[in-house]
């Protein structure tokens, strides 16, 4: 699965370049993936956390995942606004919703799935990143 996933990001460069989304060819070949969501990529600085689940229903899966980083906030969207559309994302619901220095909100669409990412720091200076992966609401079935 790996060697499938390296494959998906490197397509996506090939098309748009890396430093589209601020990565070298070394650091893309190197991304690593969310266990849950195999085509979703981590943030450079962020490590899957333990937690989470997947539930696959008729409408859709759902997912929930974590990851967890001494990274900002910042950092982590500005990585997701940048990826997500080579991937075929369309973030929805304009600008993220940001409550503190470390904690914001963004939301994509892909086809029948949509895609919240929420990031939030906590006292210790790590940034938890939460993945919500859940069937589009209004979204056209198969």
């Amino acid at each position: 699965m790996t060697v499938f996933r390296t494959m998906i990001v490197l397509a996506a460069l090939a098309i748009t370049g890396p430093m589209t989304i601020g990565l070298s060819p070394v650091e893309a070949a190197d991304t690593e993936f969310l266990g849950q969501v195999e085509d979703l990529p981590l943030a450079p600085g962020l490590a899957e956390d333990a937690g989470g689940f997947t539930f696959d229903k008729p409408d859709g899966r759902i997912v929930e995942a974590y990851a967890v980083g001494r990274v900002t906030g910042a950092q982590v969207m500005r990585f997701y606004r940048d990826a997500l559309p080579q991937l075929g994302w369309r973030e929805v619901g304009g600008a993220a919703a940001a409550s503190g220095a470390g904690a914001g909100i963004a939301a994509f669409t892909r086809g029948t799935e949509r895609l919240t990412i929420d990031t939030a720091e906590q006292s210790s200076g790590r940034l938890v990143v939460h993945f919500v992966l859940a069937p589009a609401e209004g979204a056209a079935r198969p």
